[in-house]
């Protein structure tokens, strides 16, 4: 009886002792936890910059909703979210050189954020019959060809400028998304007076003057791609 009266004693004593190093394990993990420094990539993405530019990114399901039947407000309101993510799209770049907060983790996301919410407008417009799908996928297949160029371009040294074509096509682009996004006729006024205006029409008429901008820049960065390959220190223009 005695006997195993101490062998419940030691069995409890030796439970104890394991609970109490497991306690202690568990404190030692949290405190390391505490003091651990965020990894250098966490601490470059909580900036103003980067939450607008990943801002961009989640309304995205937002726009795609608004345009997905074509109402005419909702177009309206879609139009809007659009314009806002090419606000903030200048917005974000202006602080982030303002305030000297270029990261590695804006470089990624400022340009994949601007793609993607063009691609999905692009999309929604074909889906639509606001845009013919051959005219997307040239516009779509300029942006990868680019991309690619501007990636090897990098590999070899090579430094890449935008050019004036590209802000071109930039700048028609985006405003012809918009006007896209409106679709119906609405009135507007100029200087003189109220005027009906078809936003589908204008919008076409930009979209498809980017698209000839697109195709100009992309033949010329191609070009001097090709020709400065053997000159690194040479700038190329997008």
């Amino acid at each position: 009886m005695e006997q195993e009266t101490r062998r419940q004693e030691a069995r409890r004593l030796k439970k104890e002792a394991r609970a109490r190093r497991q306690q202690e394990r568990a404190e030692r993990r949290k405190l390391k936890r505490q003091n651990r420094k965020p990894s250098v990539l966490l601490e470059q993405f909580w900036n103003l910059p980067n939450m607008l530019t990943v801002g961009r990114i989640l309304i995205i399901p937002l726009f795609v909703w608004f345009t997905y039947d074509g109402d005419p407000l909702y177009s309206v309101w879609a139009a809007a979210i659009f314009t806002l993510a090419a606000v903030t799209d200048v917005v974000d770049g202006f602080l982030a050189r303002r305030w000297n907060m270029i990261t590695v983790v804006g470089k990624l996301l400022d340009p994949l954020a601007d793609k993607l919410i063009v691609a999905a407008a692009m999309v929604m417009m074909v889906r639509l019959g606001r845009l013919p799908a051959w005219l997307v996928i040239t516009l779509l297949s300029r942006e990868f060809i680019v991309t690619g160029l501007r990636q090897v371009a990098a590999s070899e040294g090579l430094v890449i400028a935008a050019g004036q074509e590209g802000k071109w096509k930039t700048a028609l682009q985006l405003t012809g998304v918009v006007a896209l996004c409106v679709h119906y006729t609405h009135p507007v006024f100029f200087l003189v007076g109220w005027y009906d205006v078809n936003f589908h029409t204008v919008g076409q008429v930009l979209v498809f003057a980017s698209t000839a901008f697109s195709v100009w820049s992309a033949g010329t960065y191609f070009q001097a791609f090709l020709a400065r390959l053997a000159k690194p220190q040479a700038p190329l223009a997008e």
